[in-house]
């Protein structure tokens, strides 16, 4: 006789997991486009404001000064009211600031204008700063480690998408309308967005109605934080893990690693269109569309960097070489970049660049091994100390390559200071930071990752 239970038949498990996916995707998108409005925006913006090329140097370094200070607190914050919660409020209150830098010569007063443009800038650095701590937290909530690499390969991909969409946008209005355009298109759009993430966003997939128990047990079973939420009010978020995280090999590693990587990070963000424009002799319509063709293969990159991770893993390799071994093949892909030096042909420094930026996104794995190491009580925090101690390069490289261009006349100098560093990120995961795993400061039971009752399906 058939019972109603034999009937029954599994569920398949829903995959809301890729939809939170696509926002974190946006957010950093937005947060790497609005960076890249100082490659395309930035020299016509200094002229405003009656400065020159090392001027532009020092308004980047006052945008990652406020990145960088804004990064302890800012995974405080996550880590105290959520990740929804700090990212919504974030892209919209940032993408406000970016649409004001737009009007910063309406007072027609050279002082007014300077004051306004690095005071708009700084403000942008500041709220855009949990931006990258909340990816990581979001990948330890909402991935099993299994896919945990091609869910940061996809949100690395990110930062390139930005260039591939917006360097050729902004290059046009820049070109058509103003300098002021660009930052008009990024700040609207960053508020239009920031508006959509309201509506689709959650901390953890045991909160939301449309995840089901299949996707659930299916993140939970294989490593996600499903359990991890904000913490209470008048918990001591990150009480003592802060000198427990930066005396810890691994973290160091980690930490010291991105520290170098970021120098590439910034180059390729701010100076690349630059460079086309200086060295090459391109107009700046013409180098933010070429400049796209390098980061369409950053892009790439970056999602096979993390579809070779989560396959070495699923093929029985340790987590450690797992996540090095991308890591490891792209620095040394980035380090030729330097060959540009010694060619003439523009396209042949395309092409290069083109490898060049392939291997930065192929060996974009920073954020995953944060996600794969933090201790559970402090994903944010943890996230906010690796992007604070990353972004400390890039206060000083934006002036170091500044300083270089204009003491020697070209970015041959840059070249080589960059592939430096991407050499030195290798040999922080190689020699530096030990085994990969998950690190667990306190054994005892934390409140605040107290179980939640999963929303009813």
């Amino acid at each position: 006789m058939t019972t109603p239970d034999s009937t029954k038949t599994k569920k398949k498990p829903t995959h809301y997991r890729y939809m939170i996916l696509l926002m974190v995707f946006f957010s950093i998108a937005l947060n790497h486009g609005d960076r890249a409005t100082f490659s395309i925006a930035g020299t016509d913006m200094v002229k405003a404001a009656g400065l020159d090329i090392v001027a532009l140097g020092y308004l980047i370094s006052t945008f990652t000064w406020a990145y960088v200070l804004g990064q302890y607190p800012g995974g405080w914050l996550l880590d105290r009211f959520g990740s929804k919660k700090v990212l919504v409020a974030g892209v919209f209150t940032w993408s406000f600031f970016v649409f004001l830098v737009g009007f910063s010569t309406s007072f027609h007063n050279v002082w007014v204008t300077r004051i306004m443009i690095f005071g708009f800038i700084f403000m942008m650095g500041l709220i855009e700063a949990p931006t990258l701590p909340a990816n990581s937290r979001f990948l330890a909530a909402w991935f099993p480690a299994k896919e945990r690499g091609k869910a940061s390969g996809f949100t690395t991909a990110a930062q390139y998408f930005a260039l591939v969409v917006f360097l050729p946008l902004m290059g046009w209005f820049s070109y058509t309308y103003g300098w002021e355009a660009v930052f008009w298109f990024m700040g609207g759009m960053g508020i239009i967005v920031s508006l959509v993430m309201n509506k689709v966003l959650a901390d953890t997939p045991k909160v939301h109605p449309l995840v089901n128990n299949e996707e659930l047990d299916y993140i939970q079973s294989g490593g996600g934080l499903i359990n991890m939420k904000a913490s209470k009010k008048g918990d001591n978020v990150g009480k003592g893990y802060t000198m427990k995280l930066l005396t810890n090999r691994l973290a160091l590693g980690v930490y010291m690693g991105q520290f170098f990587f970021t120098v590439l990070s910034y180059f390729f963000l701010t100076w690349f269109p630059v460079y086309l424009v200086h060295d090459r002799g391109m107009t700046i319509l013409k180098a933010g569309f070429v400049a796209s063709l390098p980061a369409l293969c950053g892009c790439a990159g970056a999602l096979l960097g993390g579809v070779l991770s989560d396959y070495m893993l699923s093929r029985g390799f340790s987590l450690s070489a797992a996540r090095k071994t991308p890591i490891v093949i792209g620095m040394l892909l980035a380090v030729s970049m330097v060959i540009c030096n010694y060619v003439d042909s523009a396209w042949v420094v395309v092409a290069i660049m083109s490898l060049a930026f392939f291997g930065k996104g192929f060996g974009a794995m920073g954020w995953c091994v944060v996600s794969d190491f933090s201790p559970k009580e402090a994903v944010g925090l943890s996230g906010g100390l690796f992007n604070m101690i990353g972004n400390i390069s890039g206060i000083f490289t934006p002036i170091i390559i500044a300083y270089i261009i204009k003491d020697t006349g070209s970015f041959n100098g840059a070249l080589i200071f960059v592939g430096v560093c991407a050499f030195l990120n290798l040999c922080c995961y190689l020699f530096v930071a030990g085994k990969i795993q998950r690190l667990n400061f306190d054994n005892q039971r934390n409140d605040n990752l107290t179980e939640e009752p999963h929303v009813s399906h």
